[in-house]
């Protein structure tokens, strides 16, 4: 991995963010919870899910998602890069970034 990725936009993108209008969050037990009120939408997320959200309210780096995947889960960086993927597309086609 080292600092290049081949998902599309994140090798360009500096820094990604949680987009702070009209979104409130909670972490309950461990998991996410969060309603997105100007679409009325609702989300809940798992562990890991919870701790990208998490890196993602103060800004990280697409390899700062990754990292902290394989820190917590001791798991592999390739499925780290493929988890981190795929929860930035599912939170871009919600609308809930801001990417610099």
């Amino acid at each position: 991995m080292g600092g290049e990725h081949t998902r599309g936009r994140e090798a360009t993108v500096d820094q990604i963010r949680l987009k702070s209008r009209a979104l409130e969050w909670r972490e309950l037990d461990g998991e996410l919870v969060a309603l997105e009120a100007e679409r009325s939408l609702y989300l809940a997320a798992n562990p890991a899910a919870t701790l990208l959200w998490q890196r993602l309210a103060d800004g990280a780096t697409y390899s700062d998602l990754c990292e902290a995947l394989v820190s917590a889960y001791a798991i592999d960086h390739h499925v780290a890069d493929r988890d981190v993927g795929q929860f930035l597309d599912q939170a871009r086609e919600f609308g809930l970034l801001e990417e610099r």
